[in-house]
């Protein structure tokens, strides 16, 4: 099986206690939600990859500071093992707007209960206080 880094941003609203999801199309028009976030490209670090992702689907430009989880999946269809890293993130610019629709349906902002049913989560896993050190490590 090959071996897949993901990298998910989860932004959170104080204000109104709700999280960004996007919906992504699935094929055979099979759409599903998830924090922003996608695979990990070659010579890019965990935190490029999750900022670069939140840029491509949402149009926000965000900072990055601990890891909230660490989870994985084996993908049996695709062949894929995933491994996926869940940064908490801070928006700190740019305009919310769909700029991949050929792979974004939805730009949405969910209660955290509701959010947490889609990304197979409890509400609580997806609170600010669950912060684990991200570091990167250069010799």
């Amino acid at each position: 099986m090959k071996r897949v880094d993901v990298a998910y941003v989860l932004l959170y609203d104080d204000k109104n206690s709700r999280i960004l999801m996007v919906k992504n199309k699935g094929k055979s028009s099979s759409s599903y939600y998830t924090l922003p976030g996608g695979a990990v490209e070659n010579s890019e670090t965990l935190e490029q990859a999750a900022i670069r992702e939140v840029k491509e689907e949402t149009g926000l430009e965000v900072s990055v500071n601990g890891i909230n989880s660490v989870s994985e999946a084996f993908l049996e269809e695709r062949g894929h093992h995933v491994i996926f890293f869940t940064f908490i993130g801070r928006i700190t610019g740019g305009k919310q707007e769909i700029l991949l629709p050929e792979e974004i349906e939805e730009i949405t902002w969910m209660d955290a209960e509701s959010a947490a049913q889609y990304l197979h989560l409890s509400a609580g896993q997806l609170e600010w206080s669950n912060e684990i050190p991200y570091i990167l490590r250069r010799n």
